[in-house]
């Protein structure tokens, strides 16, 4: 019998949602399924028991033995966060496709998902798409050469598959980010190795480097970035000198550069646990998207891959706008965040109504911010939760026409979703970046008499094992 923490060695000869490989175990009951995170069919890997389950458990890599037989090894370094950088697109897709789609029969229960699905829409980038990228510094190393690790090190990269204190050092770009950034990345660990102050030791939470953040505006080209460091040895660090250094490496693409003392022993890059100022430049991007400009900050919540954004934001409107919207008809942007659906299909339809609601305050204030940038008005920003939505603004009572939903990974709540279905509208949009969330929505919506017309996928992030979708539910009468 298998035991948490046991290590095996697996074939895996299939694929399933999420980036999860399987593998069979043959046993006297018949196979015993293992699934393994952001592996491959046609791999032999190392892994080790997770969780374990009468009829299955759940693995995480450790090492890949042997790659697939369609895996192509490129120029890029492999990381954790992009476990199929070297699977071609096609087979991604492929694979991609076929298990999200039964996922909406297994968990939706929609079983004639072949004639909703509408289309897979590819990301029109796959390298060096993605405008956020954090980095962890570490003084344990785990050298990829020798598959040795490396103590009292100054690593600056990744975390090591399955690790939480190893770091892989990015010695050369990933394929996934800014790829001149991660060209100067290695002499950015060089210099501040130089410094002499220790980068971060995360068993023993003392040390002084701990993250660097980047942010890139596609649009300006651009770069936004936050060093993470502890007080510890703060007056040995001039950051002023690392700023000048930054900017001679960067150039004009430097847009700013800021400074967070984070002595929280939580490994987390966030600002709000710190204190931060900004050493040059100015603490804000500016991204286009579909013809609008976006003010963002380190901590501005934005999509990953903007390009792809415009196509996955593109096909929702598609579907908002095959109900015919007559002037100061009203559609509801929920989890609106900074507002950037709404203000988008706004610039498509201007007689339409528009109204973008989030519990969030401060996305709230975010989207006023930019609908003003933008110069549009026919948008309401309003902070609330939706339950109460209408006790707050009765006006709204019976007249909202379509919804759009995007919430985050987890999905609606149960609770929440009820609520939803009590604004009465006609239609719903929506958009998810977990399917299997959306697709247990689709059975409460189903029970609710909302039937699912339409579906579309969109991978948002090529070389891993998330894909987002667009479904579209109209209330039967």
């Amino acid at each position: 019998m298998l035991k948490r923490g046991e290590i095996l060695t697996l074939e895996i000869t299939d694929y399933a949602f999420g980036g999860k490989g399987i593998a069979k175990i043959n046993t006297e009951k018949g196979d015993f399924i293992v699934f393994v995170d952001n592996t491959f069919p046609g791999q032999k890997v190392r892994a080790r028991i997770a969780k374990k389950r009468k009829k299955h458990a759940e693995a995480k890599l450790i090492e890949i033995i042997e790659r697939s037989p369609v895996e192509v090894i490129n120029r890029f370094q492999e990381i954790s966060g992009a476990p199929y950088i070297y699977v071609p697109i096609e087979k991604q897709i492929e694979e991609k496709k076929k298990s999200t789609l039964d996922l909406y029969r297994k968990i939706g229960g929609i079983q004639n998902i072949d004639a909703i699905f509408d289309e897979f829409i590819p990301s029109p980038e796959i390298y060096f798409y993605r405008n956020k990228m954090e980095y962890s510094f570490s003084s344990i190393e785990h050298d990829k050469a020798t598959g040795e690790d490396i103590d009292d090190a100054f690593s600056l990269g990744f975390k090591r598959r399955g690790t939480w204190w190893k770091v892989e050092s990015l010695d050369k770009p990933s394929g996934m980010f800014d790829e001149e950034w991660e060209q100067v990345l290695p002499s950015i660990r060089s210099y501040l190795k130089q410094t002499g102050l220790p980068a971060w030791h995360p068993p023993q939470k003392k040390g002084f480097f701990r993250h660097i953040v980047v942010r890139k505006s596609f649009d300006e080209d651009s770069l936004l970035i936050n060093l993470v460091t502890s007080s510890e040895g703060i007056e040995n660090f001039n950051v002023k000198d690392f700023s000048l250094f930054l900017q001679e490496k960067l150039g004009k693409r430097l847009a700013g550069f800021q400074h967070t003392i984070n002595d929280n022993v939580a490994d987390r890059a966030k600002i709000e646990n710190g204190q931060c100022r900004l050493v040059y430049g100015k603490p804000t991007i500016v991204e286009r998207l579909l013809g609008l400009d976006f003010e963002i900050s380190m901590e501005s919540f934005f999509q990953t891959n903007p390009k792809s954004a415009e196509h996955l934001y593109s096909k929702a409107l598609d579907y908002v706008f095959e109900e015919k919207l007559e002037d100061q008809d009203i559609v509801m942007d929920l989890f609106c965040g900074t507002g950037t659906i709404g203000q988008i299909l706004t610039s498509r339809n201007k007689g339409v109504k528009i109204i973008g609601v989030d519990i969030v305050k401060e996305a709230i204030q975010d989207a006023r911010k930019n609908a003003a940038r933008n110069n549009i008005s026919n948008v309401d920003f309003f902070a609330s939760d939706v339950g109460k939505f209408l006790k707050e603004y009765p006006q709204y009572k019976n007249k909202i026409k379509t919804i759009i939903l995007d919430p985050p990974r987890a999905g609606i709540a149960p609770k929440t979703l009820r609520k939803v279905i009590e604004l009465g509208t006609e239609n719903i949009v929506y958009i998810s970046c977990n399917p299997s969330t959306q697709a247990r929505d689709a059975e409460i919506l189903r029970q609710e008499g909302y039937e699912i017309e339409k579906l579309s996928l969109v991978d948002q992030f090529p070389h891993t094992g998330h894909i987002e979708a667009v479904a579209k539910f109209k209330r039967k009468k």
